[in-house]
This record gives structure tokens, C-alpha cells and sequence, in this order.
């Protein structure tokens, strides 16, 4: 870098006019974080020595969903412009070294690119990242004389107000990113004036300011569009959160993961995988996952905050939430398992059951149609079809507690506070409301009542 101590300032005080949402342009959701909170994780690698975001509207609600960062927040009222927003965070800023200015809603910029800008600015250099555009349509124009020299950025808006057709053919526009010495920044933004279709201050009149003072316009170029790609509404939201998608699926499959389709896949947080991983169509993962060795997830599954043991198989429609799942364990199809499971090897949990806050021992089933919540469960346990832990009682939580090698039969009900002791069998049909001994058959069902000539209710 030739230009030390490095100062970031992110530009994020626009409303989105656009986005027709209440929510700001900057909080909108891309790939399960806000757009700011992409530009944020790029920038943190640069370790600049102060990191300033400038806020407009809604500025309270930006600042409270970033006040865990180290951030210096800024307010820009009124919001007059990129200019003027540049000079409101130039006030937190001392004069030495360089400022990396970056916009809020670029959520694809790299690190790497970052880099390759703040190391072209310099004490006497303003460094700007340029793009070629197929369609440069709404982006400022980069202008160079005849020795290729950048002299001024013309908005779109202005060459459209003057009907610049030279200027509007100019496929190389200014990114909004760029680089400049901290303290000719300050002085220059002072003496912008608002002389363009907008009336407002913007920051890319500095460049017809650089040469007569002396500076260095260098542009750095970037050839991925995709990647300075802006967000003005929904449908463009929705192109750069493909697209992020697509730049993770292939970090999944250059690491060895196999993707049944990589179009198909949303990853909403961290996944991270091990060896010999396979994932099917749909499946969505939030927050932090791990699927170790083996993991095959099946289609249409929703994964977050979990950890899926080696070897194990979730099948199609499963929903796994706060949960840890052993070894070589078989989960669905339509399972769900809600925060505070833990399974332990070989478990296998069937169609259309449920556990939450539960812990199962090695081996243990539970097949089909059951519910167990706030149940500790031990190894082999057989869990039948239809059984349920009736945990609350309207008012608290019980827990209920199932020993070694029990054997639960069909459509039994486990009124908890209850413990099942180990090697016993519930009898099918059974509601349990007291403690069971170990090793015995325990069967509690009401005495059978017919009543001759019932007739059932008629539709009138």
C-alpha cells in the first residue's frame, strides 16, 4: 500500500426509493445477511484504521443492527448528495494518510479487489475502480482525453440533459468506488458546487478537480460486472442473490462437494463440509451448518444451526434446526427436529416425527408419526408409531426420562414428569402418568364400553 494509515468510508444513507419497502436499501436481505453486512465483511480484511458508515434514512435502525461492529457512525441530514455524504464522514477522519470510499449496496465486492484499489492511491494519486458495461445504462461515464488520461465522470443523468451522445456511447463508468489522499479529499469536497441535472453534491466532480491540483486519476480496472453490481430494486436483488449463490456453490464443488444441481441450492449463512458430501435439489441452509464425511442431504431440506455426523442420511423435506446429529444416522423423510436435539450414532428418526430438546442414546428409533420433547432417551430404545411426551401441562415444561432397551408401543401417551425404566415395554394404546419399574410390561388402558344402537351425527 502506498498510502498509510488507510481510512474506509462506506456510503449507506440511501432510502432505496425503489426497493418500496420500509426496510433500508442497505438492511435488505442477500444470502441471509443485510447488503451492508456483505461490503462490511470485505472490508474488515483491509484492517483500516477507522471505519466510517455514513447514515441517512432511517439511520437508527442501520446503526442498531451494526452496533456490534467497530464502526463509527456518521449522519447525513439532509441527504444531499454522494458528495456531501463523503464531507459528513470526512469529519470523524484525521487528515493523514488515504480514504477507501466504497458504497453500501455493492455486496459482491472481494477483499481482493479492495486491495488492489487502496494500494493505486496514493499522496498525490486518486485511484478509481472502473468497469466496461455491455449496457453502462444509469452508471457515470468515465471521460479520457486523447492520451487515454480520465479527466471528468459525466452522470448519466447529465449527458442525458445535455444529450451527449459521445458521452452516453462510453461503455467504461465509474464504479462509485475509489481512493484518495485523506486530507486534498477534505479540501476538495468543500469546494464542490451543485451544477448538475440532480442539484446536489456529487463526489465524482473531484475528478475534474485532480489534475489542477496536481493529482493522478488512476483508474484500476475490474472486468467482473457482477461484482460492483449495484441494488436499486427487487429485481435486482433477486439477479445478485443468484449470483451470489452461484460464486458458493462452485467454493462447494472446487472443495469436492457434490450438487445435484448448483442452480438449485441457497446457502443463507456458513456451510462448511467435509469429504464426499452430497446435497440434492432445493435444499436451503441458514446460520452456521457442518456436514461431516459422507453427509448426503436429500431434496428439499432446510438445515440451520445444526452439525450432521459422518456417514448420516437426512431425507427429502426434513427440517433441522439447533440440533447435533451423530453418526451414520438416518433422519426423514419429513422429519423435523427443533432446537435442543441431540442425537447420538446410528439414531434413526422416521416420517413426520418430531423431537425438541430432546437426546436420544445410540441406536434409538423412532420411526414414524411420534413426538418427543424435552425427553432424554436412552440406547436402543424402540419408539412407536403415534407415542407422544405430553411435556406441558398448560403451564411449565416436564421432562421425561426412557431407559436403556425400552420399548415404547403404538399411539402410547408419556405424561411427563415420567420415568420409563430400562429394558421395559409400554403396552400400545397406554397413557402413562406415574413411574414404571425396570424390565416390566406396563399397560394402562381403559376398560372397553359398547353401546348397541349409537347412531353417528348426520349432516343437516
Amino acid at each position: 500500500m502506498t498510502c498509510s494509515p488507510l481510512h474506509v468510508v462506506l456510503l449507506a444513507a440511501g432510502k432505496g426509493t425503489r426497493m418500496k419497502s420500509r426496510l433500508p436499501k442497505v438492511l435488505q436481505p442477500l444470502g441471509g445477511q443485510p447488503l451492508l453486512a456483505h461490503v462490511l465483511d470485505a472490508v474488515v480484511p483491509l484492517a483500516a484504521a477507522r471505519v466510517v458508515v455514513v447514515v441517512g434514512h432511517e439511520a437508527a435502525q442501520v446503526e442498531t443492527a451494526f452496533a456490534g461492529r467497530e464502526l463509527t457512525f456518521v449522519r447525513q441530514e439532509p441527504q444531499n448528495g454522494t458528495g456531501h455524504a463523503a464531507a459528513i464522514a470526512l469529519t470523524a477522519l484525521p487528515d493523514d494518510g488515504c480514504t477507501l470510499i466504497v458504497t453500501g449496496d455493492t455486496p459482491l465486492i472481494t477483499t481482493a479487489t479492495l486491495e488492489r484499489l487502496a494500494a493505486a492511491g496514493g499522496q498525490r494519486t486518486l485511484a478509481l475502480l472502473t468497469c466496461t458495461l455491455s449496457d453502462p445504462t444509469g452508471y457515470g461515464r468515465i471521460v479520457r482525453n486523447a492520451a487515454g488520461a480520465i479527466t471528468r465522470i459525466v452522470e448519466h443523468k447529465d449527458a442525458l440533459a445535455t444529450n451527449d451522445a459521445a458521452v452516453l456511447a462510453i461503455r467504461e463508468v465509474n464504479t462509485g468506488l475509489m481512493c484518495a489522499p485523506t486530507a486534498w479529499l477534505r479540501g476538495v469536497l468543500a469546494r464542490l458546487e451543485p451544477k448538475n441535472a440532480q442539484g446536489e453534491l456529487y463526489l465524482t466532480d473531484i475528478v475534474g478537480r485532480a489534475a489542477v491540483d496536481g493529482l493522478a486519476v488512476e483508474a484500476v480496472t475490474i472486468e467482473d460486472e457482477v461484482e460492483v453490481a449495484g441494488v436499486n430494486d427487487k429485481v435486482q436483488l433477486a439477479a445478485l442473490e443468484r449470483a451470489l449463490q452461484e460464486r458458493r456453490a462452485r467454493t462447494l464443488m472446487s472443495a469436492g462437494v457434490t450438487l445435484s444441481d448448483p442452480a438449485r441450492i441457497d446457502i443463507r449463512g456458513q456451510l462448511s463440509c467435509g469429504s464426499d458430501v452430497a446435497i440434492d435439489v432445493g435444499c436451503v441452509f441458514n446460520g452456521t451448518v457442518v456436514l461431516e464425511d459422507g453427509v448426503v442431504i436429500g431434496p428439499h431440506c432446510v438445515l440451520t444451526d445444526c452439525t450432521i455426523g459422518r456417514g448420516t442420511r437426512v431425507e427429502a423435506m426434513s427440517v433441522i434446526e439447533g440440533a447435533a446429529v451423530g453418526a451414520h444416522a438416518s433422519i426423514g423423510p419429513f422429519a423435523r427436529l427443533r432446537p435442543g436435539t441431540r442425537l447420538a450414532d446410528d439414531v434413526h428418526i422416521g416420517n413426520f416425527v418430531e423431537t425438541k430438546n430432546t437426546t436420544m442414546g445410540r441406536a434409538s428409533k423412532a420411526n414414524h408419526l411420534a413426538y418427543l420433547g424435552d425427553a432424554t432417551v436412552g440406547e436402543r430404545v424402540n419408539y412407536g408409531a403415534g407415542s407422544i411426551t405430553a411435556n406441558y401441562d398448560g403451564a411449565n415444561k416436564h421432562p421425561t426420562t426412557i431407559g436403556d432397551d425400552v420399548h415404547v408401543g403404538s399411539n402410547c401417551v408419556l405424561v411427563a414428569p415420567v420415568t420409563i425404566g430400562a429394558g421395559g415395554t409400554i403396552g400400545g394404546g397406554s397413557t402413562i402418568t406415574k413411574d414404571t419399574p425396570p424390565g416390566a410390561l406396563t399397560v394402562a388402558r381403559a376398560k372397553p364400553v359398547s353401546i348397541s344402537g349409537w347412531k353417528r351425527p348426520v349432516k343437516k
